[in-house]
């Protein structure tokens, strides 16, 4: 994608000075900022504030798992909260190998590169914050399945050649954790300290890199050709739902010594009321800026269905859950 960084948009430049801006006056050091030996974070493996909360996760609104002793519901918990972090830090590699590819084939004077290596060097903190966090947990997970662990350099080093796919998978990655983090604060429950802590530095820098994603693709879009549109119409859905499987269904192997039986973990975790509705509200965002660059098509909106993550736009960034309702 050639340009001149004269030739953006008056608007578009001006948002990514902003976003520029504000990661240089409001940043986050995962070592200054966060206090990982006081008392008030330390880490207690059987809180029971790492119980799964019914509302924002299907496996803590199985029955199965609300009929489990505490001390079972904790240990569950814990592995799937520390393993969704490990997963985190891997997508933060994969989006820094892109947007590394990406920013150096941009011209000299670009607000798009400055904005890039500031993301980068967030995203880099984001991954050392995530590791001594489940460091701190204590627990071995895996993080993102052995699949995707394999190809992450291969994803990484292609997304940069193709970069609209790039900012599409950064938004892939980066929604459902994001909305799953808000979900749980605006619950109202007491989250585990550490963790509550983790997950406000990540909020509010995230919520820069998923606007910058936002700006990008709405600038850039609307100059591609039509059948570069109409594979974006198809690929964006599937880019949706494969990254938010990987993000939010770890390995069976994770609940290993539990009890947890594979149909739980099958109805749960894969395909069923709870877990489609649940995982259609993490995109009324995504599905709302499809709608407004026109990738929402007739086509665009079967593939949504066909997925089982279609539902409501939101009516404005950032809107909290409606009943998602999901198209037969």
């Amino acid at each position: 994608m050639e340009q001149r960084a004269g030739h953006l948009a008056e608007d578009y430049r001006e948002m990514l000075e902003v976003l520029s801006a504000g990661s240089v006056h409001t940043h986050f050091d995962p070592y200054e900022d966060i206090d990982w030996d006081g008392p008030e974070l330390a880490v207690d493996r059987t809180d029971p504030r790492w119980v799964l909360d019914p509302e924002v996760d299907p496996l803590g609104a199985h029955p199965w798992y609300q009929a489990q002793p505490l001390e079972v519901q904790i240990e569950i918990g814990r592995r799937r909260v520390a393993n969704a972090v490990k997963v985190g830090a891997a997508f933060e590699s994969v989006l820094i190998r892109g947007l590394m590819h990406y920013a150096m084939t941009l011209p000299n004077g670009s607000p798009e590169f400055r904005y890039c290596m500031h993301e980068m060097t967030e995203e880099c903190n984001h991954i050392q914050m995530f590791q001594e966090l489940v460091n701190r947990i204590g627990d071995d997970v895996p993080g993102a399945r052995r699949r995707f662990r394999t190809l992450m350099p291969v994803i990484g080093f292609l997304a940069g050649y193709l970069p609209l796919l790039l900012m599409i998978g950064i938004l892939g990655g980066e929604e459902p954790i994001d909305h799953y983090q808000k979900s749980l604060m605006r619950t109202g429950r007491s989250l585990q300290p550490t963790l509550a802590r983790a997950m406000q530095i990540h909020i509010a820098e995230e919520a820069r890199h998923i606007s910058f994603a936002d700006a990008f693709l709405r600038f850039h879009l609307p100059r591609r050709s039509r059948l570069t549109r109409g594979v974006l119409t198809v690929l964006f859905p599937v880019t949706m739902a494969v990254l938010a499987d990987e993000i939010m269904r770890p390995s069976f192997s994770l609940f290993a010594g539990t009890g947890m039986p594979r149909r739980v973990y099958r109805e749960a975790l894969r395909r069923g009321a709870v877990h489609d509705a649940i995982l259609a509200s993490y995109f009324a965002d995504m599905r709302r800026l499809c709608e407004e660059t026109g990738l929402m098509t007739r086509t665009g909106r079967a593939m949504w269905r066909r997925l089982g993550i279609s539902g409501e736009p939101s009516r404005f960034r950032g809107e909290p859950d409606r009943t998602a309702e999901l198209v037969a």
